[in-house]
């Protein structure tokens, strides 16, 4: 059975961050959580969460905003 429950630090593994920037995204509501002892987050709002943010610069969560991609070609 596939896991639907990560924990903090098994969300951070997979966003490749760190737990501290998971609590952050909690805390801001960006992520949503249940708290079963400690803080787990189920897989569906993990691909939600991402599906929302794509494209997004999340670097400072009190100012996100559209990435501006602009690519050089050599």
């Amino acid at each position: 059975m596939e896991e639907i429950l990560y924990t903090v630090k098994e969300t951070a593994k997979l966003l490749k961050t760190n737990p501290n920037y998971v609590y952050k995204l909690i805390d801001k509501g960006l992520l949503q959580a249940l708290k079963l002892g400690s803080y787990k987050i189920r897989r569906i709002e993990l691909l939600r969460f991402l599906k929302a943010n794509e494209g997004k610069d999340l670097t400072d969560l009190n100012n996100i905003k559209d990435l501006e991609i602009n690519i050089k070609v050599v």
